[in-house]
């Protein structure tokens, strides 16, 4: 036989499962408003709608948490799994699974200490894929066209690196707007290097030839989009050279060990990007300045060469005039050979025809007649060849003399100035009110040096000193 169940006491109030509900929320509510709750990430998800579900747990117990998407974007961290963090919010309920939330409405991670394991972790991560390796950067340009920034547009970051740019070097720069800290900048930023990167050379934008991704300095929050794997990834996948130039000095973030090339602060980042353009100037001028010397100190030391090359050689006339006097002595020479022979030939024949007949001295005087005609015609061809190469060589000595010879330079627009001790050769030698003589190829003219007379301009790259003191010549 059962025992029948005690009676339920009168004074017991009856709740419907709503009300009861209910009043369990108000309860909670009331007595949690306001909590902070530490705990570890686990089974976190974004829903289609923006709103972030997950869990906290320890070693003990877990918690169900939740956070609208109002409250979604203002987060200083992305949630992620595993992350140890300290949750701000509103503890309340969820009747229609008779369980109890956190409401979220500000995450922290659990510590800078646990904020830099993660850190860590993300960068021996990235590091072993290669993503961090010195043969994957580039050298930046050394004068870009076109300088892209990726940045916020409303900061104190783009106004310094355009001014430093114009104090150095002013280039065309291209803004890409993007948000640098909260929900979605690592996104934006990501998308703003790809969008760079995407550009087409010859296209409406003109694709950049440097970028530079800039923040200002920050907490490690603050600073955390750039230690986003989706921008580090985009860096490192950025065919255009990149600075990142994100925080301080101090400040270190994973999109630095990506770029090319790190810099310590925004403004210093528009310095790497660009060259001075007064000291470009100046080494422009002071190798003109150097090449100039030494195009004149070649051409010092040829002259000299050449001047004492020349005082080894004899002048033109006179070799012309030994040739002269050679071809005349040739000349005498051969006369006399010829009448010499003439006589020889002669007195032979003479001979011959003392102990000849008359038919046969007929016979051999037409024979030596006709001999002596064509040793005529053979002299007469030896001679004439020997006055023709005589001749060559007359006229091949004329033109070398035309050549060397002052005259041709002259006719070139040149003039030799004559004072009265001979040939001036120096603009030092001039006095004023000199009289002159100016030779030209077709004649002379007379002239007299002006008041003031003074050198001649310096050379270009030099600029002149009032102390030369030189007038002009005529």
């Amino acid at each position: 036989m059962s025992e029948t169940p005690p009676n339920a006491p009168p004074n017991v109030p009856e709740y419907s499962v709503g009300e009861i509900s209910a009043a369990l929320k108000r309860s909670v509510e009331r007595a949690f408003e306001r909590v902070r709750v530490r705990g570890e990430i686990s089974g976190f998800k974004r829903a289609a709608s923006g709103h972030l579900y997950m869990s906290l747990k320890d070693d003990s117990a877990v918690l169900d948490a939740v956070c609208w998407r109002g409250s979604a974007g203002r987060l200083a961290i992305a949630p992620e799994d595993g992350l140890e963090v300290i949750v701000s919010g509103k503890l309340t309920t969820y009747p229609a699974r008779s369980r109890y939330q956190l409401v979220i409405d500000s995450i922290e991670l659990a510590g800078e200490g646990a904020l830099l394991k993660l850190l860590e972790e993300r960068r021996r991560k990235l590091a072993a894929e290669g993503l961090f390796d010195d043969e994957r950067k580039r050298t930046l340009p050394f004068l870009p066209r076109v300088i892209g920034v990726v940045s916020s547009p409303g900061g104190a970051v783009i106004r310094d690196i355009l001014h430093r740019l114009r104090e150095r070097f002013p280039r065309h720069v291209l803004l890409w707007p993007v948000l640098v800290q909260g929900d979605g900048a690592a996104e934006q930023i990501a998308a703003a290097i790809a969008g760079f990167d995407g550009l087409t050379a010859g296209g409406n934008v003109p694709r950049p030839d440097l970028l530079i991704v800039a923040r200002g300095g920050g907490s490690v929050e603050d600073l955390w989009a750039f230690n986003e794997e989706i921008v580090v990834r985009a860096a490192a996948a950025c065919s255009i050279p990149l600075i990142s130039a994100v925080g301080h000095e101090t400040d270190t973030t994973l999109i630095d060990f990506a770029a090319d090339r790190r810099a310590p602060t925004p403004t210093a980042a528009a310095e790497m990007a660009v060259p001075v353009r007064a000291d470009l100037d100046y080494t422009l001028k002071d190798l003109d300045r150097r090449l100039f010397g030494a195009l004149k100190r070649n051409l010092d030391e040829r002259e000299m060469r050449l001047k004492g090359l020349a005082r080894g050689l004899r002048g033109p006339r006179e070799l012309i005039e030994l040739a002269v006097q050679r071809l005349d002595e040739q000349a005498e020479r051969l006369a006399r050979a010829w009448r010499q022979g003439l006589g020889d030939r002669g007195h032979k024949l003479a001979q011959a025809a003392a102990g000849l007949r008359p038919a046969v001295l007929g016979r051999r005087l037409a024979e030596e007649g006709r001999g002596i005609e064509g040793l005529e015609h053979r002299l007469a061809l030896a001679w004439q060849r020997g006055l023709d190469q005589r001749q060559g060589r007359l006229e091949a000595a004329e033109r070398l003399l035309a050549s060397l010879s002052h005259q041709s330079v002259l006719a070139r627009g040149f003039a030799l100035v004559h004072g009265d001790d001979g040939l001036l050769t120096s603009a030092a030698a001039l006095r004023s009110g000199q009289a002159l003589e100016l030779e030209f190829h077709d004649g002379r003219q007379a002239a007299v040096a002006g008041a003031g007379a003074r050198p001649a301009r310096p050379a270009r790259g030099k600029k002149s000193s009032p102390a030369d003191g030189q007038g002009e010549l005529l």
